[in-house]
């Protein structure tokens, strides 16, 4: 399995040609980094002019590997070919690196770039991408591997601390500012008016830094360097907004963003969403890539980036429903306090079902979200989850109501599934003697690493030190709870009985149907069965546009016209099942004959399993437009850094006979459209609210337009 790192971009606050000096000062021997025992120039070359200077090395490492495995490996140390070209025109230093021992064996590859900081010249960017593929090493290629990935990560950081070291050194010896190249002809003229660059001047009109802001009293504003890149990371972002990661935990997040960006165009989900979907799979990209694209699914096909604006929680629900949001914890958490004890959860079942009771958890999640985000700003540190204080006080056998227990089941299914990692602490006070009960009952559909965040209090053992006062300032402690604060969380009580649901009994109903009336349609697609819509254009220039996703298998997407009005038929023969095939409709007919009957105005597109896909067609002819869906053969992928979704979820069982689709299409009139599907105001294209300042086309569109 080859191993891939990609760091974020690291910023240093100095300009590009001192850090360039300070990076000259590792070679030939850099005691700072103590595996690195020294180097030899193999092959230099300048070009004419001086911009371009290519240096080749010859590296020499020590490996802090077991005397055993050297000893077979018959190596002390190692050794690797480094060649770097510097263009001081452009300000750019490439840095390529590979190893020569055991270079058939072992494939290590490892390139580095020091660039300009587009927002500042005076600030230099360093990214750095790296890959290790062991073919055989003697049977201990797990061992080697792991050896290989434990010594390189260690020294990622180091090497960022290594350049800050000679650069206050060389700021320690007087040297603030290096001139930057000029051609030679211009090189003479202006040398009498730049300083030495041993001098503690600067060039006038010019921003350099010096040291480090504090020190040097510098005039740059104090903020934090903007990304370099709308689709890169800053390394100095990542410690503010996502605190502490190891450099391969903001690899695999880099990662996972950068394949959201390739396949998901117009819908990637925010940083601190992905880093929560990795943390819940112990940052294992592919279980998490799988869940994020399960979750980023389920939110638009039901609309929850919409719940805060669109749901408004029944009177009943904001008498009877006894929790509420109230301040923050100690580590500046969103706090939210639940009295379970005194809800009437069997009422609230019989009187509103599931669905309102889902709906609102669901609001409640994304608030707490929100909250997180604000408290972020507020508080000047990352804020990634919340605190629940769950008070069990009146907790007994009415609250054991199958129904209700049942109900609560698939809330905690659905949460996990698509709010993980934002349960930072979960605070219960005065279990009574059945809460063992309902933990039993519960606890098995609980998350591991959310059942660790538990603390479970009986009687009046909350009180006093190692109690609520550990997490809780106590000028926020509810008075309920002997605090001096007072909750504004309702008191709950009995739902009357005359409020009951009569049309339905909520104990048989097998589903929560979330947002039933959702505008995405779905459909089966089975071999030899095409599904099909037919959208009559009664005006030329009119765009129909389209977002769908593929749920299951791979699928080829098509469009056609046709002067012919087409009729509804089945394929009955090519469907397995007739009544599988409710949601499978042909409209071409079996006796149509393609470029006669109706002809194609769009490729085919084939679309692999996971994919997102919108797009749009400007019609150049009034008629019927028919939109098809057909079964491809799905074939592997390779040569790709990571897995395409079909292979990410080819766990998942997914047959080989039938596919399934869920679409949204919409008509408009050429001066209304104003460019891809994610750009339409007018249509509803369900792209997350997760989503934050992705790249999308706004160019007007004349032919059709995919993106995945």
């Amino acid at each position: 399995m080859v191993q891939k790192y990609q760091s974020p971009v690291r910023v240093y606050k100095y300009p590009f040609e001192l850090v360039m000096a300070a990076y000259e000062k590792r070679f030939p021997t850099c005691p700072e980094i103590p595996v690195f025992l020294g180097s030899e120039i193999l092959r230099e070359s300048k070009s004419e002019d001086g911009a371009i200077h290519v240096t080749e090395r010859s590296c020499k490492l020590n490996v802090d590997a077991p005397r055993l495995l050297k000893k077979i490996a018959g190596v002390e140390y190692v050794f690797f070919i480094q060649k770097n070209t510097v263009n001081w025109k452009e300000r750019t230093l490439l840095i390529e690196a590979q190893n020569e021992t055991f270079a058939n064996r072992v494939v290590v590859l490892e390139i580095c770039n020091y660039s300009v900081h587009p927002e500042n010249e005076d600030w230099t960017c360093f990214e750095q991408s790296a890959s290790l593929d062991i073919k055989s090493f003697f049977g201990f290629e797990n061992t080697v591997e792991k050896i290989a990935m434990k010594q390189y990560t260690a020294n990622i950081k180091r090497g960022k601390e290594v350049i800050e070291h000679y650069l206050k050194e060389l700021i320690a010896q007087g040297i603030t500012f290096i001139p930057r190249w000029t051609p030679p002809a211009v090189c003479k003229k202006v040398a009498h008016e730049a300083p030495s660059q041993h001098e503690g001047s600067k060039v006038p009109g010019e921003s350099h830094v010096h040291g480090n802001d504090k020190e040097s009293g510098s005039t740059s504003p104090s903020v934090e360097p903007s990304t370099p890149d709308a689709d890169k990371l800053d390394a100095d972002y990542i410690e503010r907004y996502l605190g502490q990661l190891t450099p391969m935990q903001e690899s695999c997040l880099i990662r996972l963003r950068q394949w959201l960006q390739e396949t998901h165009k117009g819908k990637i989900p925010k940083d601190e969403h992905i880093l929560r979907f990795l943390r819940a799979r112990d940052f294992n990209i592919d279980k998490a890539r799988e869940m994020l694209c399960q979750s980023l699914t389920w939110r638009k096909q039901y609309q929850v980036d919409y719940i805060l604006q669109t749901w408004r929680p029944p009177s009943l629900l904001e008498e009877y429903y006894t929790g509420g949001w109230h301040y923050q914890d100690r580590d500046g958490r969103p706090l939210y306090i639940l009295r379970l004890g005194q809800m009437d959860t069997k009422g609230l079942v019989k009187a509103l079902g599931e669905e309102s009771l889902l709906r609102h958890v669901l609001s409640i999640n994304e608030e707490g979200q929100k909250r997180c985000e604000e408290n972020t700003n507020l508080f000047g540190r990352p804020i990634m989850s919340w605190t629940c204080l769950v008070d069990l006080e009146g907790l007994n056998m009415r609250h054991l109501w199958r129904p209700g227990v049942k109900a609560l089941l698939r809330i905690i299914e659905v949460v996990e599934d698509n709010y993980p990692e934002t349960l930072g602490r979960l605070l219960i006070v005065r279990a009574p003697r059945v809460f063992p009960v309902l933990w039993t009952l519960v606890s098995p559909f609980i998350n591991e690493n959310t059942r660790q965040k538990f603390l479970i209090y009986s009687g009046n053992n909350y009180q006093g030190p190692g109690g609520l006062v550990d997490y809780l300032d106590k000028d926020v402690i509810p008075d309920f709870l002997g605090g001096e604060c007072v909750c504004n969380v309702p008191e709950g009580g009995l739902v009357p009985k005359s409020l009951y649901q009569t049309e339905e009994d909520p104990e048989t109903s097998d589903h929560i149907r979330l947002w039933t009336e959702t505008i995405y349609h779905s459909a089966n697609i089975f071999k030899g069965a095409p599904h099909e819509i037919v959208v009559e254009i009664l005006e030329g220039e009119s765009v129909i546009t389209w977002d769908f996703d593929i749920l299951k298998g791979d699928v080829a997407f098509s469009l056609f016209h046709s002067k012919r009005a087409p009729e509804k038929n089945w394929k009955e023969a090519a469907v397995p099942n007739a009544l599988m095939a409710g949601d499978n409709t042909q409209m071409i007919g079996k006796s149509w004959v393609l470029g006669v009957d109706y002809s194609r105005v769009e490729s085919p597109l084939v679309c692999r399993e996971g994919e997102s896909i919108q797009g749009s067609h400007v019609t150049r002819w009034p008629g019927f437009y028919i939109l098809q869906w057909k079964m491809h053969s799905s074939t592997a992928c390779a040569g790709t850094s990571l897995s395409r979704v079909d292979d990410v979820l080819a766990s998942l069982q997914v047959s080989n006979h039938k596919c399934k689709i869920m679409y949204y299409y919409e008509v408009l009139a050429s001066k209304e459209f104003r460019g891809s599907m994610s750009s339409l105001e007018s249509c509803n294209s369900g792209f997350s609210q997760l989503s934050g300042a992705t790249t999308s086309s706004n160019q007007s569109q004349s032919s059709s337009l995919i993106s995945r």
